[in-house]
């Protein structure tokens, strides 16, 4: 790889989420982007393949964990000792709900999946074909998006669910309306307004990765797709979809 004009290093979420070792595995996949020179003034080779629509735009905004807050292994941590009291799982679906205890679970999604079966609330949102979305795509492309029907029901989109219920518990977010909560945004994180529109990643900053692993440790690393035609909510829901799982597991059996 050292002799390669354009190195480029791809890493999986599936080796970094929920994992113990996740860290070591980034700063490893770093290091080897910084010693093959993958990480250089007009080339940044290196980059991570995500696995859910929304987490490009959710860490783009640093939507994660703050000071005293838990990630998900943290969540069944404290649930499993009993000190995990509400959860809110927005589209949460691949989750080992199991593990949640007695926490008391609000759901808000679309297809009534695996986290509504747990759901002790249910407030239903809407699909990403039923609201006015800004999203970012894995090469950081900005991206609209416009509601094509509206959702059945009782569904709302996310944001004025969130909205309604800051409301009720006495602690308003400070939008009342879409474009109130895209100015906003737009404000806080102005790469997001320009739309199909990409921002240039530091390399830099992935040289910062590559520190605290002296040496490799068996990480034991897997796919975290065990059915790559049930992987979300919607595809669960076709019939289409679980024929072709069907068609699959059979062909996989008849290898045997």
């Amino acid at each position: 790889m050292k002799k390669a004009k354009r190195p480029l290093i791809l890493l999986g979420e599936g080796a970094l989420n929920g994992r113990p070792l996740g860290a070591e595995v980034m700063a490893l996949a770093a290091g080897i982007a910084k010693d093959c020179g993958a990480l250089g003034g007009d080339w940044n080779g290196f980059g991570v393949l995500h696995n859910a629509a929304g987490r490009m735009g959710g860490l783009d905004i640093g939507f994660v964990p703050g000071p005293g807050g838990l990630g998900r292994g943290d969540q069944f941590e404290a649930a499993r000792q009993k000190n995990l009291d509400v959860l809110f799982l927005l589209g949460v679906d691949d989750f080992d709900i199991r593990g949640l205890g007695g926490a008391f679970v609000v759901y808000i999604g679309t297809h009534g999946d695996v986290g509504a079966h747990r759901a002790d609330i249910i407030l239903p949102g809407a699909a990403y074909t039923e609201k006015n979305a800004t999203y970012v795509n894995l090469e950081g492309r900005v991206q609209r998006t416009s509601r094509a029907v509206f959702p059945p029901g009782e569904g709302r989109e996310d944001w004025s669910i969130f909205r309604a219920l800051s409301g009720r518990l006495n602690a308003p977010v400070p939008y009342d309306t879409l474009g109130q909560l895209r100015e906003k945004m737009i404000a806080d994180h102005p790469h997001l307004g320009r739309v199909n529109e990409i921002l240039t990643g530091d390399a830099k900053d992935v040289e910062k990765l590559a520190v605290g692993v002296a040496k490799p440790a068996n990480l034991g690393l897997g796919s975290p797709i065990h059915d790559f035609y049930l992987t979300n909510p919607i595809a669960r829901a076709s019939a289409v979809m679980a024929q072709c799982s069907k068609a699959r597991t059979g062909l996989a059996e008849a290898a045997e």
